[in-house]
Order: structure tokens, then sequence, then C-alpha cells
């Protein structure tokens, strides 16, 4: 628990995490948007270090911040996209966008409801953390990764992947007169295609 400067902390991390959060899908320009989704992974981390998750904390400064974050920047920066066709776009899915809030609006009231009016149920149902003394936090993790959730872990891994190559095959654009390579056609090359051999007379150029 956290108790007096650890509290004021807390709700500070907090308070701030949620504003740019909200900054992130309000925001006009999508490189305002990167810069605030930044600031929201450095108080998540601030969040993660006051609970005691040193090691969860640097994986999101190294890997979102130093990585994901920017390369979104920079992927925003160098395509040509029409923002305001998406966001005209994006009108049509305002209904089951809101519908799916309401839902998960509806189950963190649940969830939050649970706990005030059972607090005894969170002891039932979690694993109890292990003595930082005995079992680190990083080992604890990976034990809960790679040993009790392993399968879990990979189908996570399964649906990152196939996602990935969907946004790839979804945004691809084939441009008409730009010369491509095709790998099949240089594998399959003969010393007879390679190779042309011109008899070039004397004193002239090809």
């Amino acid at each position: 628990m956290l108790n007096g400067l650890g509290a004021i902390f807390f709700y500070l991390f907090a308070f701030v995490a949620i504003a740019a959060a909200f900054m992130v899908i309000s925001a006009r320009n999508p490189v305002h948007s990167v810069l605030w989704l930044i600031l929201t992974f450095f108080n998540a981390a601030a969040l993660f270090l006051l609970t005691g998750a040193e090691f969860l904390a640097m994986i999101l400064l190294i890997v979102y911040v130093g990585a994901v974050a920017v390369l979104f920047l920079f992927v925003v920066m160098m395509l040509d996209v029409d923002f305001a066709e998406l966001k005209r776009g994006a009108l049509h899915y305002a209904p089951a966008g809101a519908l799916i809030g309401l839902i998960l609006a509806a189950e963190l009231i649940v969830v939050l409801g649970g706990y005030v009016f059972a607090p005894q149920l969170a002891a039932s149902v979690a694993s109890p953390t292990p003595d930082i003394a005995v079992r680190s936090n990083t080992a604890a993790l990976g034990d809960i990764l790679y040993t009790d959730y392993v399968y879990y872990f990979q189908i996570a891994g399964m649906v990152l992947l196939v996602a990935m190559i969907g946004a790839i095959v979804l945004t691809l654009r084939h441009k008409p007169n730009v010369k491509r390579q095709s790998i099949a056609a240089q594998v399959a090359r003969t010393p007879a295609t390679a190779i042309e051999i011109k008899k070039v007379e004397t004193g002239k150029g090809i």
C-alpha cells in the first residue's frame, strides 16, 4: 500500500497519464498525438516504479518509448496520409465504438464494485507475490509468462504476427512505373538470359 508522499505521487502520475491519454485521441495533429502517447508511457512507467515493478517500468521505457512510439512518430511524419478523410470515415464506426466503450466501462464498474463490496475475493483468486529476497521481480514475471501461461504467450505472439502481416498487406501500394525486384526471376536466370553479347564494329560504340 502507498501512504503519504507515495500516494501523492501516485495520484499525480495517474492524473497526468489519464490527461495525456485523453489528449492522444483528441489532438488534431497526429504528431502531437504521438508525443502525448510518449508522455502517457512515461507516467505509466512511474506508476510501475511506485508499485515496485522496476523491470516492467524499464521495459515500458525501452520498448514502447524507445522503439514503438518513435517508430509511430517517424511513420506518421513520413507517410502521406489524408487524415481528414480518415476522420470522416471514422464517423461510420462511431456507433460500434461507442457500444464497445460502454461494454468495457460496464466491465470496469463490475470489477471495481467487486473490490469495494467484497475485498476478500482478491486474496482468494490472486496468486501471492513472492518475497523479493527469495524470488526477484524479473524471475517471477518470467515464471508467469514462460511457465504458467506459456501457451497464451505464444498465441499472443501469433496474433501480433498476423496483425503485422495484415497491416503490411492492407497498406502496400504498387506504383505502375516503379521497377520491382523479382526474386524468382533472379534465381531462374541462366547464362543465356543473363548475358547479352553484341558485336561492336571497330571505332563505333554500342
